[in-house]
């Protein structure tokens, strides 16, 4: 009886729908979560539009309920009609009676009906999707209170969501395409591999068994499973040879911290008796006159806050604009004048702006173009060539005072940010044997964002011209050096991340910055501290309330209003807290000669009042917003009253806020909420790192830190609080220090390196 044979698929191409069955899964289950993720974002865009109207609109339809049915039909119907994709808006009555609709409207009204009813049952907004005879629709039910929170009526909104299905269809439809011609593809590809790299070695094996189970002798041919064990046997003698003879790892000194006193040790061992000079825009004490007497003041800011430690530790001198109304008054002939003024330890040399030269330069270049053009907030950047004449001039005036302060003396100069990015080649021009260094404390753009500066080859001419170029993150000098190999004809070496441009060599480093430990600015503490908090928590009515606090500047880039967004979606997710929870935020008034920060302040304040109205209390208030400067104490003692901090930035170079908040938390208590898109994110993973944009996983975040276990609470406090002490202000002025004044590596200043 003949043998039945039983036909097997090949090896390779079972391997091949194996694994292209699993990817294409894998891909499909992606493209699937993704379709569904633009939905939703299509829907809470629609969600967002539909509670932007009734904000708009809640005013005169509250005074229109005022009037009879007739005159408050006439009073509203021509601001109901809508436009695609918006149906339309209605009003009803508390009664549930429909007061007047737009006409696109008026074919809905069962829907509505239902939905309106809901929400004067339950007392809360109603948003609902529902398939009507007309199509699907969209639907948002805001209940109008009075001032007493009384219900007065319901304004709907309705929406058509006919183009958010149609694009979840094309969705579907394309990524059904993409996910078939990459499985179909991969599938090619593993089989084609597969016979390549096993069945036809397997095979070759076969023939050599075959041949030597016939032939007694030796076979010339050397088996490949002889030849794989030769190898393997090679490979661990390499490694076992590498093990034997590779150097130990060097261990980082842990025995103590960096100290203003360690680094004030360490300056002095690598200038080799060179003065240091520190170059910025901002002062780091600024005299005001104030009813006829002259008053002391600190400039809020983080670079203020990095630095001002550091030359209290090395001395030297800080060039900075003077622009308080008084500094003149205070300052020599030469716009010099010794601090800190309790304990003098550096000199402070100011440069005299005129008013023309200081709207040009600061106002207008640097923080209506560099500023929006270096963070990804969606704010158009505005250039304008008047305002390029005076940066220019600017820093002309930076470099000539910093090299009549250092004469003929051999020196090292740090060149702060983003104001004086022409000051380092300047220098180098006229005194190449400085050694001079760059910190760029905000984020460095792709180079596709960097394009649309018009003097871009300037400014990164004027950069290269520093020995050293710093960045927070190694991100931004990945930027960086995109940007210079793809912008000027400097020639890059991204092994050792250094450019070479007019026969000099620039390096690019990261250096993430920290902070001066809260024991040396005189913080109070222990009993001084509790009674300063009891006085903050009955001045704010904060007695038995459960307190969040956040501490910026007033500037679109720190995702304020989100924030106040996330508080107010908090409130209505969990309301529970009602009464029990409040945001502290504390802002300083920032860079009001500009429009857009006066109108930002202004769209705050009236967000603020409009989340508070909806929920406040006689006696609670769910957001405080205190605008105004505040002293180190004042900002020491909220972070210390507060149990979480709020960092909610939509882009930041680093965002010391964060680190500061650690360093305070000395009871090991509390709990840090860090948007990702601030740098500090990539160095404290114990914080709950949030996306700011996305309201519900915001408030999500604030429900997770109020509820987070005190033992889980202490042990993400302890790990954050050893890395930023360790990490802190001195260590990183010491490593940028270090770096600057290192002899360059040989292998880069070759001309064949770069």
């Amino acid at each position: 009886m003949p043998t039945k044979t039983h036909y097997r698929l090949p090896n390779s191409l079972r391997m091949g729908l194996l694994v292209a069955g699993l990817v294409g899964l894998l891909i499909g289950a992606l493209a699937w979560f993704q379709v569904e993720r633009e939905r939703a974002a299509d829907l809470e865009e629609m969600d967002r539009r539909a509670y932007v109207l009734t904000h708009q609109m809640a005013y005169s339809v509250q005074a229109a309920l005022q009037l009879p049915d007739r005159e408050a039909a006439a009073a509203l119907s021509s601001s109901l009609e809508g436009y695609p994709p918006l149906l339309g808006l209605a009003v009803y009555r508390p009664d549930g009676h429909l007061l007047v609709a737009g006409k696109a409207v008026q074919e809905y009204t069962a829907d509505l009906d239902k939905v309106v009813a809901r929400a004067l049952k339950e007392q809360k907004d109603i948003t609902e999707s529902t398939l009507t005879d007309q199509g699907r629709v969209y639907i948002l039910a805001s209940a109008i209170r009075a001032a007493d929170g009384q219900p007065q009526g319901v304004l709907v909104v309705i929406q058509d969501m006919a183009q958010v299905d149609e694009r979840v269809v094309s969705r579907r439809v394309r990524f059904g395409f993409w996910v078939s011609v990459v499985t179909l593809l991969l599938l090619t590809l593993v089989v084609t591999g597969a016979w390549l790299l096993y069945d036809r070695p397997l095979k070759r094996m076969t023939e050599w068994v075959r041949q030597l189970r016939g032939d007694d002798d030796e076979p010339e041919l050397e088996p490949p499973a002889a030849r794989l064990a030769n190898e393997n046997d090679r490979l661990a003698n390499s490694l076992r040879t590498a093990r034997s003879t590779q150097r130990a790892p060097a261990v980082p000194q842990t025995d103590r911290g960096w100290t203003r006193e360690r680094l004030h040790t360490h300056i002095a061992d690598h200038l080799h008796g060179r003065r240091l000079l520190v170059l910025s825009n901002r002062e780091p004490y600024l005299h005001e006159l104030q009813d006829g007497k002259t008053l002391l003041r600190t400039p809020a800011g983080g670079l203020v806050t990095a630095l001002d430690p550091v030359l209290r530790a090395s001395g030297g001198v800080w060039i900075a604009h003077g622009a308080g109304s008084a500094d003149r008054m205070t300052a020599d002939d030469q716009g010099r004048l010794a601090v800190p003024p309790d304990n003098p330890t550096y000199t402070l040399r100011r440069v005299w702006l005129s008013r023309e030269e200081e709207r040009g330069y600061y106002h207008g270049f640097a923080n209506e173009g560099l500023w929006p053009l270096c963070h990804l907030a969606h704010e158009r950047p505005v250039f304008r060539a008047s305002n390029w004449e005076h940066y220019l001039r600017v820093n002309q005036r930076f470099a000539a005072a910093a090299l009549e302060e250092v004469g003929t003396d051999p020196a090292v100069v740090l060149v702060q940010d983003y104001h004086l990015a022409l000051v380092p080649r300047l220098l180098k021009d006229a005194r190449p044997d400085l050694a001079v260094g760059l910190f760029w404390h905000i984020p460095w753009p792709n180079p596709e964002a960097f394009r649309i500066c018009p003097w871009r080859a300037e400014l990164l001419h004027g950069l290269l011209g520093a020995d050293l170029i710093g960045f927070h993150l190694q991100q931004y000098c990945n930027n960086f050096l995109d940007t210079a190999d793809r912008m000027t004809e400097a020639r890059l070496d991204w092994d050792r991340l250094t450019v070479r441009s007019h026969d000099h060599v620039s390096r690019v480093r990261p250096f993430p910055i920290g902070v001066q430990p809260w024991s040396e600015r005189q913080a109070p503490s222990g009993i001084r501290l509790a009674h300063q908090i009891d006085e903050l928590r009955e001045r704010y009515s904060l007695d038995g309330v459960r307190v969040a606090v956040g501490i910026d500047r007033i500037d679109y880039t720190k995702g304020l209003p989100e924030r106040f967004r996330a508080v107010a979606r908090f409130l209505e997710h969990y309301p529970r807290y009602r009464g029990q929870f409040t945001l502290v935020q504390l802002s300083t008034p920032s860079r009001t000669y500009l429009r857009r920060y006066r109108d930002h302040l202004n769209e705050l304040e009236s967000l603020v009042d409009t989340i508070n109205w909806r929920f406040q209390t006689a006696a609670w208030k769910p957001i405080r917003f205190l605008v105004g400067d505040q002293d180190s104490a004042t900002i020491h003692a909220f972070m210390r009253l507060a149990e979480i901090g709020i960092v909610s930035s939509l882009h930041d170079g680093m965002n010391l806020v964060a680190k500061e908040f650690v360093a305070a938390r000395a009871d090991l208590d509390g709990v840090l909420i860090l948007s990702e898109f601030a740098g500090a994110a990539r160095e404290l993973s114990d914080a709950l790192i949030f996306n700011p944009y996305d309201v519900d996983q915001f408030a999500e975040t604030i429900q997770r830190a109020l509820e987070m276990p005190p033992d889980e609470r202490r042990e993400r406090m302890k790990r954050m609080r050893r890395h930023v002490e360790e990490h802190n202000i001195y260590r990183w002025a010491a490593d940028f220090l270090e770096a600057l004044t290192a002899d360059p590596d040989p292998a880069s200043s070759t001309p064949d390196a770069a």
